[in-house]
């Protein structure tokens, strides 16, 4: 019995060893704070305990460096960081590989991984790990004696004078744009669906003064910060980094907070999915999602991880406040129809993009976009 443990453990150490001489895992991910938190939480505790090294390249969301690299036929990553809306396009442009149901781990206390993840965590491309929001933060320096409250201060330059800064994409924008004009949360995606209402999504948001338009995630927090906007849409993470670990004066409006699944997902021509599997199945175990929840307040998909998330490991606060799925933060929250945006993406990409073009706006983010 001794000797056929010995021989099983080497035949481990072998299968590990032969990839780690070869290659490290190569993760694309977000960059920033996020990284920094996946190291701590996931990126080292994996190498220590299989030895193999992680090598992180970073992106900004969207299928298009992936769609090239399959299309060449040279995949550089085995894992991607990924939101579920466009894991799940990218699952059905055959772009990634299926992931088996079993894969994540059972809870501590034996609980099946189907009912400890939350509905729809589980998908057949993509595992989800954590959730997020695309939040609105604002400089209270900025408001003399009044606070925004509501998604429909965004657009109130009379009341909250000076420069947003938006997301270059349709996401979100188009959802508080509706919502602004007193669209109940059910009828958002029905109406969007619509020409009337993207017309009158599109027409909301280009009554917007000088909107600075970012792409990277740390360009809102950095665009608050250093003064040249005065309120911004961003994830909830890096706006919790900039105000916790950088002391900047910004603070969250939770109201319409619209929440997403973020994924681990294996392209199809990943060089090492078997080790991939085994970085998934490890990143998704309960302990190791309440330690990144920890570091940077995103909701973990795992019940039995949201039990173990407690305070930050520097700061002492407590990060159950600050995590989007908290009831506190929750009450006005939009579920993104991740369904409806894998099916629009392409045409809602183009049709926001040529509405920029008309507006004027530019491309940079240090550069502003002027009222039609």
């Amino acid at each position: 019995m001794a000797r056929g443990l010995i021989a099983a453990l080497l035949l481990g150490l072998t299968a590990w060893g032969t990839v780690a001489l070869a290659d490290p895992l190569r993760v694309l991910s977000w960059g920033g704070a996020y990284e920094r938190a996946q190291r701590d939480a996931l990126f080292i505790p994996f190498t220590e305990q299989t030895g193999l090294g992680v090598e992180v390249h970073q992106y900004d969301g969207g299928l298009e460096e992936l769609r090239r690299a399959e299309t060449a036929g040279e995949t550089p990553w085995d894992v991607i960081d990924m939101t579920r809306s466009q894991a799940m396009a990218a699952c059905q442009e055959g772009l990634l590989q299926p992931l088996p149901r079993d894969l994540p781990t059972p809870a501590p206390d034996g609980t099946p991984a189907d009912r400890d993840f939350l509905p729809g965590a589980i998908g057949d491309c993509a595992l989800t790990h954590s959730l997020f929001a695309t939040v609105v933060a604002y400089r209270p320096d900025a408001f003399p004696g009044r606070r925004p409250t509501r998604i429909d201060d965004l657009f109130d330059q009379q009341r909250f004078p000076g420069p947003r800064a938006l997301q270059r994409t349709p996401a979100v924008n188009l959802e508080w744009a509706l919502l602004s004009y007193g669209v109940p949360r059910e009828e958002l995606y029905r109406l969007l669906s619509t020409p009337r209402g993207l017309r009158l999504a599109l027409e909301r948001l280009g009554e917007l003064e000088e909107t600075r338009w970012w792409e990277a995630g740390d360009e809102s927090p950095r665009l608050l910060v250093e003064g040249e906007v005065v309120m911004a849409s961003g994830y909830n993470g890096r706006f919790f980094d900039a105000a916790v670990n950088q002391g900047a004066p910004i603070e969250i409006l939770w109201d319409a907070q619209v929440q997403e699944h973020e994924t681990w997902v294996i392209p199809r021509g990943a060089p090492h999915p078997e080790v991939a599997r085994d970085f998934i199945r490890f990143a998704t175990a309960t302990e190791r999602l309440a330690a990144l929840a920890r570091r940077i307040p995103y909701g973990p998909a795992r019940r039995s991880a949201t039990l173990q998330v407690t305070t930050h490991p520097d700061s002492d606060r407590d990060m159950r406040l600050h995590i989007p799925t908290h009831p506190l933060n929750a009450a006005g929250a939009i579920v993104k129809d991740e369904d409806w945006y894998a099916r629009t993406r392409s045409l809602l990409d183009d049709e926001f993009e040529t509405w920029l073009a008309r507006q004027g706006c530019l491309i940079s983010v240090n550069e502003s976009c002027p009222p039609p």
